[in-house]
């Protein structure tokens, strides 16, 4: 088990330049808030991203996620994925770190790609089944949707999130 530290240490640590931030959580959760300087790799690829900096293969990491309960959880992989290198879990996550008064960067974004697709999908499903109250044919709108989620979850590509994803709104 990754041994605590608590976010003023981290960040003492970490201003010094004795310690680097490695930042777990998923893309879409660094997108909405992050720490300055840390450094994103995803819980979910970790195992296949080389966690020695070439400035500083020996520097302490110091891991975290949003509360501190993922980071904990995967505590055992971390710990061994960081080598002979000392490494931390921080305490409370970046919520933890917030509370502290450190910084955290804070990015206005709108929701979501997935909780778009979700939202537009259901949209267009409930849409087919009042309409087809109205109109039989508007029933074909639930199953076409319904038979493109199917599709999505076999294959990987989802045609809704294409098309969502380039709206003004998900441009960068």
């Amino acid at each position: 088990m990754l041994p605590a530290i608590s976010p003023q240490e981290a960040f003492e640590r970490f201003s010094k330049g004795e310690a680097r931030l490695v930042d777990i959580r998923e893309t879409d959760e660094y997108t909405q808030e992050f720490v300055p300087g840390s450094r994103l790799i995803p819980l979910s690829i970790i195992a296949k991203h080389p966690l020695k900096d070439a400035d500083a293969p020996d520097k302490p990491i110091v891991f975290f996620c949003h509360s501190g309960n993922r980071t904990a959880n995967a505590s055992d992989l971390l710990e061994r994925l960081a080598g002979d290198v000392q490494a931390y879990r921080l305490d409370g996550g970046i919520s933890g770190w917030e509370k502290a008064g450190l910084p955290v960067e804070h990015i206005s974004s709108t929701i979501p790609l997935f909780r778009q697709i979700q939202i537009a999908a259901g949209s267009l499903v409930l849409i087919g089944v009042i309409g087809s109250a109205f109109w039989h044919p508007f029933f074909w709108l639930s199953a076409f949707v319904g038979a493109g989620l199917v599709f999505a979850g076999i294959s990987g590509f989802c045609g809704l999130g294409v098309l969502l994803s380039h709206m003004p709104w998900n441009r960068r």
